[in-house]
């Protein structure tokens, strides 16, 4: 069963507890460029929610 990403944007917690992670490490791969794409709002980071489906899937093609 697939799980549905919400209809809003994401913060980082949102996301870090979407993928059951540390919110560390949304920010790590913040840094490294190697998560999905957020972007700014002022100070606040949000990812869309279409951004995030779209790097999950690269993610587990990439483990296939």
């Amino acid at each position: 069963m697939k799980r549905s990403l919400p209809d809003r944007y994401l913060t980082p917690l949102d996301l870090a507890d979407l993928l059951g992670i540390p919110v560390e490490t949304v920010y790590q791969w913040r840094r490294k460029q190697t998560g999905p794409r957020g972007f700014r709002v002022g100070r606040h980071l949000r990812f869309d929610p279409e951004d995030v489906r779209v790097w999950l899937e690269s993610q587990m093609e990439e483990a296939a």
